[in-house]
């Protein structure tokens, strides 16, 4: 017997559902909130059915809360508004299914049912003893990396192929390896080939291999990369940028596992297994005819789509912890600490580049503080403290302009003149404010993003009587 958790605020959906769990020998538990749901959610359930239109909230934006309650329960989306944005939001954070609500109680039991029998497999895979997945630099527990982690368990299985999308810095090359070091191949070679770097003019050598003399240069045979991940894994990073002539021919090698070195009458055998990674769209690259359709197909056996920094904040936190520590041990400096004002900081920035620039922001941040014992929001980039300054003024100001004050009675209206310049002197000294928060107080940086001489910020400073 399972246990059903039912959160949805239609007492006629509460009650039908429930019986459906029930005649299928299940127990079943109904919430009308998203509040009181989150709370139940902590207990041990097997499958939670979830509205996506509720009083207090939308279920799609707390669906990563649940898939990672203690109990990891599977979830089926239900709506009575289909949409077919909604199911891929759902699909993509970790749903078992997305169902309307206007479907028939069989497809419905079905999809319950099948819902449970795969969390069944899952936990007889796990009282089997699975080995912990080896996640080499790998940080986080959110629920978006999880899922991404439970795809390399499943592809490290086998030999299939594996594509790797996600944007520039989302750790491509790291999952890559992840399936590499979880997989039989792990002691034999992962060789790395980014397809953006190979002349179009060599990319078979490069690929392939030559022998002595195959072309102007050749000076000696040279195995290729294909030969080299013999045994092992061949990592095509950049895969959408390989030429189009070449993909016609690495299809026939990923058909046959043979390939003719340039310049040789024989074929040589490569038992590989192929990762590919990209952040481009090949679906639409197929449309347009720079990317084979059939060479897709066997890329992407398994896909595994790694989400932005954005979208996985609950990682922040982690990731920040360990390259703190990770660089002072490096640079010979003490262990540090942090202020809130750094990771309120660090959680408000969009991160376009990623981890790879996380990483980076928090090297420089820590050789910022140098033998300082915590960092605060001052050590890190000014390009970032300004954004995210930015970004909370603009809030602020959205947040004012929606909120219209009721006129002033005649007598107490100013004069337009004597209004323009108080509004005037108040924002600019704000603005002032916000400038020497921002730079610490530091008198050429505050010149410098603000376009002001000194002595001309020395006396704006002063006529607002604010502080150097």
């Amino acid at each position: 017997m399972a246990r059903i958790l039912i959160i949805d605020d239609e007492e006629t959906i509460c009650q039908s559902m429930s019986l459906v769990g029930k005649r299928a020998g299940h127990e079943a538990v109904c919430e009308r909130t998203l509040k009181d749901g989150l709370v139940r959610v902590a207990e041990e359930f097997d499958l939670v059915l979830l509205d996506v239109r509720l009083p207090d909230g939308n279920g799609l934006d707390v669906l990563p809360r649940i898939a990672q309650a203690p109990s990891r329960p599977e979830v089926i989306i239900m709506t009575g508004f289909g949409d077919p944005r909604g199911a891929e939001l759902a699909i993509g954070h970790g749903a078992w299914d997305y169902i309307e609500k206007g479907a028939s109680v069989k497809d419905i039991t079905l999809a319950l049912t099948r819902a449970l029998e795969y969390r069944k497999q899952k936990k007889q895979a796990a009282a089997a003893g699975v080995v912990a997945l080896k996640r080499e630099n790998i940080i986080g527990n959110s629920a978006r990396l999880n899922g991404c982690l439970d795809l390399v368990a499943k592809a490290a299985g086998s030999d299939a192929g594996v594509l790797i999308l996600g944007e520039t810095g989302t750790g491509k090359e790291l999952f890559a390896r992840a399936v590499h070091l979880n997989s039989k191949r792990a002691g034999r070679q992962f060789v790395v080939a980014d397809c953006a770097s190979l002349p179009e003019t060599l990319v078979e050598s490069l690929l392939f291999g030559h022998e002595k003399g195959a072309f102007t240069g050749a000076e000696r045979a040279r195995e290729g990369l294909v030969g080299e991940a013999n045994g092992g894994t061949l990592f095509l990073d950049e895969i959408g940028e390989l030429p189009h002539a070449a993909q016609k021919a690495f299809l026939r090698v990923l058909q046959e596992r043979r390939f003719r070195p340039v310049g040789s009458n024989r074929e040589v055998e490569s038992d590989f297994r192929l990762v590919a990674a990209t952040n481009r769209n090949l679906d639409e690259m197929v449309e347009s005819g720079t990317f084979r359709g059939d060479l897709l197909f066997r890329l992407s056996t398994f896909v595994i789509e790694l989400p932005p920094l954005r979208e996985r904040l609950d990682d922040i936190k982690d990731l920040a912890r360990f390259y703190m520590d990770r660089f002072c041990e490096r640079y010979g400096l003490s262990p540090k600490g942090s202020c809130p004002e750094f990771m309120e900081t660090l959680l408000a920035y969009p991160w376009p580049g990623n981890v790879r620039e996380f990483i980076n922001t928090i090297e420089r941040s820590v050789l910022a503080a140098r033998d300082e014992p915590i960092l605060f929001a001052q050590h890190l980039p000014t390009h970032i403290r300004v954004q995210v300054a930015q970004e909370e003024v603009r809030r602020h100001h959205d947040r004012d302009s929606s909120i219209a004050p009721p006129p002033l009675p005649p007598s107490e209206l100013p004069k337009l003149n004597e209004f323009r310049e108080n509004v005037y002197a108040d924002a600019e000294k704000r603005y002032l404010s916000d400038l020497m928060s921002l730079t610490g107080h530091d008198i050429a940086e505050a010149c410098r993003l603000s376009g002001l001489s000194q002595s001309r910020l020395y006396a704006l400073l002063k006529s607002h009587q604010l502080t150097r």
